[in-house]
């Protein structure tokens, strides 16, 4: 069932599968200029054995900013503040370090605004949303963006967060020339895509064959101008530029390197927006990369949306890395 829930003053639209004998959740993150109807064919083959969650980006999919209310900062901050040290004192959080109160109020107001759209602040959205559906035991498998994305996140919420799963998603590099051209693409890709361009005919052919290594079925490429004409230009550009600025680029392996919880990536091999040797270069910087790339698995005849070109591997890929840390 599709559900729309607020996050400081933002809809949220989720889709939550049924419980099942296991205790943890896998929650399913999309990436730049998608929606989580992407993860439905690697959902399909997994919810029978693990609750899954999908959902829409602040302002991607049906996660829309239309419906913004104004929020007073002063409550938000408050309210994030002392939901924030709740958390941290729980019983499944009484190991770790107790928190700061001021790096509490520091996060609480970079929560999300408008104007904020880096990999921290939808990561900051998603453990928000996490707390309001009382979900606490993650494994998150993000897509691309949605894999930086999630890096935050178990950065963030360590009590929460088991483990990270990207697909698709690498980096750490800032090739000053490449990332100046993919912003100028993006940002013409993002401004000349007016409402009515989903029903002229035809358009949708040629984003049946980009980024993949073969054609997409047809309704996949229908999906993707969809959602590419859906996505709120505030979100789409905001989200483009501040997740490829040199420092946030740099940022990224550092995250990697500190987290503690186990971190796989899985590549396809014929990706040629997120190369594999970008994926091996960012997982590196994760202590179970040991030299040699334990922590990287490369999925064949597969490009940059590996989830609807090959659901059987990815979801298999997830079952075993699962299976080798959940037991």
């Amino acid at each position: 069932m599709v559900k729309t829930i607020d996050i400081q003053g933002f809809p949220h639209t989720y889709e939550l599968s049924a419980p099942t004998g296991s205790p943890v959740v896998l929650v399913f993150i999309h990436g730049w200029l998608l929606s989580r109807a992407y993860w439905q064919p690697v959902i399909e083959r997994l919810s029978p054995l693990y609750q899954c969650l999908a959902y829409d980006l602040r302002g991607f999919g049906e996660s829309q900013l239309d419906a913004i209310r104004p929020t007073n900062i002063g409550t938000r901050v408050e309210t994030t503040v002392a939901a924030n040290l709740a958390e941290r004192v729980t019983v499944g959080a009484a190991a770790k370090s107790p928190p700061s109160l001021a790096w509490e109020i520091e996060t609480a107001i970079a929560a999300p605004t408008a104007a904020n759209y880096t990999p921290a602040a939808y990561a900051q959205d998603l453990n928000l949303l996490l707390q309001q559906l009382d979900i606490r035991k993650v494994w998150l498998i993000g897509h691309s963006l949605g894999g930086s994305i999630a890096l935050w996140a178990a950065d963030q919420a360590p009590q929460t967060i088991d483990g990270v799963i990207c697909v698709n998603s690498g980096g750490g590099i800032y090739l000053k020339e490449e990332f100046e051209r993919f912003r100028t693409v993006g940002k013409m890709l993002v401004k000349l895509r007016p409402r009515w361009l989903s029903y002229f005919p035809l358009l949708d052919l040629p984003l049946a064959r980009m980024n993949v290594a073969r054609p997409l079925a047809l309704n996949w490429a229908r999906q993707r101008l969809v959602d590419l004409v859906a996505a709120q230009p505030e979100a789409a550009l905001g989200a483009l530029l501040d997740s490829t600025t040199e420092a946030e680029v740099h940022r990224l392996p550092q995250v990697v390197a500190r987290l503690q919880q186990p971190v796989h990536f899985i590549a396809g091999a014929n990706d040629t927006m997120m190369e594999p040797k970008y994926v091996h270069h960012l997982a590196s910087f994760h202590p179970s990369f040991e030299f040699c790339g334990n922590n990287v698995s490369e999925i064949s005849d597969c490009g940059h949306l590996s989830m609807v070109e090959q659901p059987d591997a990815v979801a298999n890929e997830i079952q075993t890395v699962l299976a080798k840390y959940l037991g």
